[in-house]
């Protein structure tokens, strides 16, 4: 039986009161069934069809319910990627959409990753949508007043619910919300998105829509933002605004996302403006409920009635669910239906994942990618390079070197320690290569000067800790940056020095000018010019300035392709043999000049890799409760 408030203890017993339950999903990046489509294996911690589970018993719980997705929902996984787009051979429906059509969302908000297609792909997986779309800050065309502007999909809209209050009585509630994603979705798609579309700052957008929600009548205003929390100020344009967007006046509520964090979370401290323990951001309530559906946001508001003011909130409660507590429990079951839903979707993906592409004499992983060279890295990046010359063989840059930025993508992270790549020597599928580069990037190159290509490396290079030679187990990964702003940059031969402190912030904000812990620098054994030009293949979203680094000259790109670089790496791996020989070692960490030793975080797989183990000379720490392994490395 559905209960009126979903817990016991009401704050306003002897007062007629409404809880609304609001519950989120957000980042599920196409992970529906609890399935590893990069690994081949069934996944234990995460699936929207494990999170269904959670949704279907939070509704039994409370009388009055909304579920709404907060973005990235349509991109992340071949069932998606591959099966979902029209060259497939597929015939059915989205598979993500047909899933949330099953689950009644009552709404979505657009994140940055469902432009990754381009907007025709976007609007063809939208229309089958049974749920209205969001999105206020990104514009066909930009107005002097950003509420004049003509937005891509709805800035905004009023759901009208009936809602029962703690009597047994029934209201009309109008629930206003607003959907907001990081305005540099346009300098990341820019090749899908130049000319097309225009973004604004998500705070300036809430300013302008958030009052015309409450003319038009809203009881409730709910700001479904694809954004994370920044626990600075507001700045204009910036990428992580949940906590300034709780500043703008008329906001009841806030589901943030796009970091891929949780909110609120316990094991946390509260910071100003961040209160993990009451679950709020500057005061207003929120909640952000982890990524790939591995967990479920619960924001419960109880609304009181005040004369000629309509509704207000007067308390809260949020909490995020998870759909595995590692390892302590084993996880909730997937939802039947939802698994019924993509069956035919998911056997599909399969059979064109399975397809075999070439072969590798070694194995493939990512466990010591922090550490080494990696193979998947310079594999992309070769075929990178090789795919380039083709295209601008008849350029003038042609004369110019070529090298060639990647970076390892599946590195653990929050993600899990699960989360890595694992290939076998043998058979290589489109199922590895897929796992090689899980991001639906293009080819695009750089014209730069020597001296940009070296702010490149010591912006790659600021992802360590500083370490202080002659101690011992002393952290190595700054884990504020993710693996994947760790670009190393073939055809180039560098070493990295970990004594002198980082150049750069996880924002890339400077630290200090004057580091340079990349040294001795070369290419073609000649020490690298600042003054002279090269060539750097890399992918749009670093070829136009994102993650920590800087945005390129206006003249710096001279390339840009529609191919995906994972394609790429199909075409250049049926022609190549990877070997040991194949993918010689370009870059490495200086050699301390006394005994020091560094803690390195990886995933237990590395156990199975033995012969690396005993190469970089690592001593087995054990597990940590999270479960990823750790190493004692001597450097």
């Amino acid at each position: 039986m559905n209960r009126i408030w979903p817990w016991q203890d009401s704050p306003y017993p002897n007062n007629p009161h409404v809880w609304l339950r609001v519950l989120e999903t957000t980042d599920v990046h196409a992970n529906i069934l609890p399935f590893d489509y990069f690994a081949g294996r069934d996944a234990t911690h995460y699936g929207l069809a494990r999170t269904a589970t959670l949704i279907r018993a939070a509704r039994q719980e409370a009388a009055n319910c909304l579920l709404f997705d907060n973005g990235d929902f349509l991109q992340g996984t071949p069932l998606s990627d591959i099966t979902a787009r029209p060259e497939s051979g597929w015939q059915g429906k989205h598979p993500v959409i047909e899933v949330m059509n099953g689950l009644r969302y009552d709404a979505a908000n657009l994140g940055n990753h469902e432009f990754n297609f381009g907007l025709e792909a976007l609007k063809r997986a939208l229309v089958e949508a049974h749920f209205p779309t969001l999105c206020a800050n990104a514009a066909t065309r930009l107005a002097d007043d950003p509420a004049q502007d003509d937005t891509f999909l709805p800035a905004r809209v009023i759901l009208k619910r009936t809602v029962t209050d703690s009597t047994g009585r029934r209201h009309r509630l109008r629930v206003g919300l607003i959907g907001l994603l990081p305005p540099q979705v346009t300098t990341w798609d820019q090749f899908h998105l130049r000319g097309r579309l225009n973004s604004r700052d998500i705070i300036e957008a809430a300013r302008a829509h958030v009052p015309r929600l409450r003319a038009n009548g809203a009881d409730v205003v709910i700001a479904l933002a694809h954004t994370g929390i920044d626990p600075g100020g507001w700045v204009s344009g910036m990428e992580n605004a949940a906590l300034a967007l709780a500043a703008v006046p008329g906001i009841d509520a806030i589901l943030a996302g796009h970091s891929h964090e949780i909110f609120p979370d316990p094991a946390l401290e509260t910071t100003p403006g961040i209160n993990h323990k009451t679950g709020t951001l500057g005061g207003v309530p929120a909640v952000m409920a982890g990524h790939r559906g591995s967990h479920l946001g619960v924001l419960d508001l109880c609304l009181t009635a005040a004369k000629g003011r309509g509704w207000r909130v007067h308390a809260h409660r949020s909490e995020v669910r998870p759909v595995s507590v590692y390892p302590s429990k084993p996880p909730v079951e997937p939802d039947p239906e939802v698994s019924a839903t993509v069956s035919a979707a998911h056997k599909a993906t399969l059979r064109l994942t399975r397809r075999a592409v070439s072969k590798t004499d070694i194995a493939l992983h990512s466990y010591l990618s922090q550490v080494r060279p990696d193979a998947a890295v310079r594999i992309a990046a070769a075929a990178q390079a090789w795919a380039l010359s083709k295209q601008i063989a008849d350029q003038p840059e042609a004369e110019l070197p070529i090298l060639s930025a990647s970076a390892p993508f599946k590195c653990g992270g929050r993600a899990g320690p699960l989360h890595y790549t694992d290939i076998r020597a043998g058979a290589l599928t489109i199922r590895n290569i897929v796992d090689l580069y899980p991001f639906p990037n293009t080819l695009c190159a750089l014209r730069l000067t020597g001296a940009e290509v070296l702010d490149w490396l010591e912006r790659a290079a600021s992802c360590f800790h500083q370490i202080v030679a002659g101690q011992t187990r002393q952290p190595l990964w700054n884990s504020a940056f993710p693996s994947h702003a760790f670009d190393t940059i073939t055809g180039l031969h560098y070493d990295i020095d970990l004594t002198l402190p980082p150049g750069y912030d996880e924002r890339g904000r400077a630290l200090d000018p004057g580091t340079f812990r990349v040294t001795n620098v070369s290419h073609a054994g000649r020490p690298l010019d600042p003054a002279a030009f090269y060539v750097v293949a890399t992918n749009n979203y670093r070829g136009f300035g994102g993650g920590p680094y800087a945005h390129p000259r206006p003249d710096a790109l001279i390339y840009a392709s529609r191919t995906l670089v994972r394609d790429l790496i199909a075409h250049y791996l049926r022609s190549h043999e990877i070997t040991q020989d194949s993918l010689a070692p370009n870059w490495r960490l200086r050699k301390m000049v006394m005994p020091t030793t560094a803690l390195l975080t990886t995933g237990p797989g590395l156990r199975r890799h033995p012969e690396d183990v005993r190469r970089f000379s690592l001593s087995d720490l054990g597990d940590t409760e999270e479960g990823f392994a750790r190493f004692e490395m001597p450097l």
